[in-house]
């Protein structure tokens, strides 16, 4: 009997907890039957299943977790609500496309603030911007491509040379970066934890309790390990994390990123960096580069990194070498903060698409699924999550055909062609941007 797998992070989450603190949901213990099942308690999930029980109240709606909210991939992210598409593209059928994401993009942004708004979720949400930069000097393409981009779909933009740089982030190691103030910036632990605590009364929750498999029948059955839950329909919100569950032929992969954050400054470190505000940055090149974070409460976030996880498991060696290479990296780009220690270093997985489209809708009559995040998952999953509700309750929305202009995500191939295909675009990614490490 096949199983599916069950993501396993052999690290702790370092993002503080903050001033409110959210009980656990019980475990599963024992049969019941739903209307609907909703497997993971990311995003995605949350945003379906809220979007279902507003749409209606009589419906009996379960959400089930392999651990919790707060232990889950979207409490392990960076922190970035993105507003704008990564990758723009200059034809009219890019443009085009890129409109679509960005409308979709900034609808989630609108969710996530009204939830915040209404349920009085602490997390720190703070409309900072981004700033998008690159280390090599005098090779500028990246940066003028997407400033030509930013351009056709008339978005507000800064570009900063190296010195304007070091007043806005402490720093002289990036020689240009552009400021696009499309961006959210936020604890994202904290703010999970809070949407899945503040969901309507017809939503029930339940931590750890992973799913095993599901039994196709006259309803289907959601086996975990202490108890069934009979349903007639599933949402899947596990990404590919749970690819036995998925029926087909696989379209996402799932990968590893890591991210370590320093304990807050004291004042004297502080006084070695001019005034700083929060800010967050993006590299131009996403796998070699590193994404860094400067938080209210005076920490560096560093992410950078990025491995292979098909069964959305990750290793206390892996963990190491992360911290190792993060050490490193902060001491070469804040050279004035060695004695800054780093507190936490955890791994979070992402699903990767060959195309980066989404994989997105019903696939067949009990299942649907909102994944393929791509690595622009908080603003994105909201989205989809609620959009998908939409389409399974037959409600209008013009964001639906936005949403299905994404296009459908290409098959993948098995391992081990996926191993060694993967394999080579980290290889090569980490090789064209090798001065941006």
């Amino acid at each position: 009997m096949r199983y599916a797998s069950i993501p396993f992070n052999h690290n702790q989450l370092g993002w503080p907890e903050g001033e409110q603190h959210f009980a656990p949901h019980p475990t599963l213990r024992g049969d019941i039957t739903a209307d609907w099942v909703v497997i993971g308690a990311g995003f995605a999930g949350v945003a379906f299943a809220r979007r279902l029980a507003e749409i209606n109240p009589a419906l009996n709606i379960v959400i089930v977790d392999a651990h919790s909210a707060r232990e889950s991939s979207s409490a392990r992210n960076s922190g970035f609500v993105i507003g704008l598409p990564h990758n723009i593209g200059s034809s009219t059928a890019e443009l085009k496309k890129a409109n679509a994401y960005r409308n979709l993009l900034q609808d989630g942004i609108r969710q996530l603030e009204r939830q915040i708004d209404q349920h009085g979720i602490a997390c720190d949400w703070e409309n900072a911007g981004k700033y998008h930069c690159q280390v090599e000097r005098g090779n500028d393409r990246v940066l003028n491509e997407y400033a030509s981009h930013l351009d056709l779909m008339h978005e507000p933009y800064q570009t900063l040379e190296s010195d304007a740089l070091y007043e806005k982030l402490g720093t002289r190691f990036y020689s240009k970066g552009i400021y696009t103030p499309s961006c959210v910036l936020v604890n994202p632990a904290q703010l999970i934890s809070g949407l899945t605590h503040c969901l309507p009364e017809n939503v029930q929750s339940f931590d750890n309790t992973p799913v095993l498999k599901i039994r196709y029948g006259s309803v289907a059955e959601v086996v975990t390990p202490y108890g069934v839950i009979k349903t007639p329909k599933v949402m899947l919100a596990t990404n590919a994390l749970s690819s036995a569950l998925l029926p087909g032929m696989p379209r996402q992969a799932s990968m590893a990123t890591f991210a370590s954050i320093t304990e807050p400054l004291t004042d004297e470190q502080l006084a070695t960096l001019p005034p700083m505000q929060s800010w967050g940055l993006t590299p131009v090149n996403a796998i070699a580069g590193a994404t860094f974070r400067f938080t209210r409460d005076r920490r560096f976030l560093i992410r950078q990194h990025v491995t292979p996880a098909l069964k959305g498991q990750v290793s206390v060696e892996q963990t190491w070498h992360a911290t190792q290479l993060h050490r490193r990296l902060f001491n070469k780009v804040y050279p004035t903060l060695r004695e800054v220690n780093l507190e936490h270093t955890w791994s979070g997985t992402i699903s990767v698409t060959r195309n980066g489209a989404p994989v997105w809708g019903a696939l067949n009559e009990v299942i649907c699924t909102a994944g393929g995040c791509n690595g622009a998952g908080v603003s994105k999953q909201t989205v989809a999550g609620s959009l998908l509700a939409d389409v399974m309750l037959k409600q209008d929305n013009p964001l639906i055909a936005d949403m299905q202009s994404l296009g459908e995500a290409n098959f993948l191939p098995p391992s081990p062609i996926l191993d060694i295909g993967i394999a080579g675009s980290l290889l090569k990614e980490r090789w064209l941007g090798r001065k941006e490490a």
